[in-house]
């Protein structure tokens, strides 16, 4: 599951780039006004579905080579079938859906870390991106 999940979330930058294009006004005054996590639950309300339509047939071609798929959905078919579980869920849903947890925890923490420290998170970002110019 973790191999799919990186495998996937390469494919975040340009969606979360344009997100970043398209905000308006009210975003911008939302996320400065918001909480120690703004900007990261903004972009998490305006890419979790686009990013989940892109992750999903990478998180099923590395859990269909793994067998992984067809173990955990037949399992939890048997399990709705008993009652156990209300709908059957598959195992690609819920590794896209880890993913993107995964994504929008390391964008909070790192949200988190600048807003703590603004100065000197943000001169190290700065950093690493004039330093990857050279």
């Amino acid at each position: 599951m973790n191999h799919a999940a990186e495998a996937a979330v390469p494919m975040a930058k340009p969606l979360l780039l344009d997100a970043v294009k398209s905000m308006s006004v009210t975003d911008a005054k939302n996320i400065l006004t918001g909480g120690d996590t703004s900007v990261t639950e903004f972009f998490r309300s305006k890419t979790s579905a686009k990013l989940a339509v892109q992750f999903l047939p990478i998180v099923k071609k590395v859990t269909d080579r793994s067998d992984l798929s067809a173990k955990y959905n037949g399992t939890m078919a048997q399990a709705a079938k008993m009652g156990l579980v209300q709908q059957p869920a598959n195992v690609e849903d819920y590794v896209t859906q880890r993913a993107l947890d995964g994504l929008f925890t390391i964008i909070g923490d790192e949200e988190k870390a600048i807003r703590q420290d603004p100065l000197g998170t943000g001169s190290k970002i700065i950093g690493k991106v004039f330093g990857a110019l050279h």
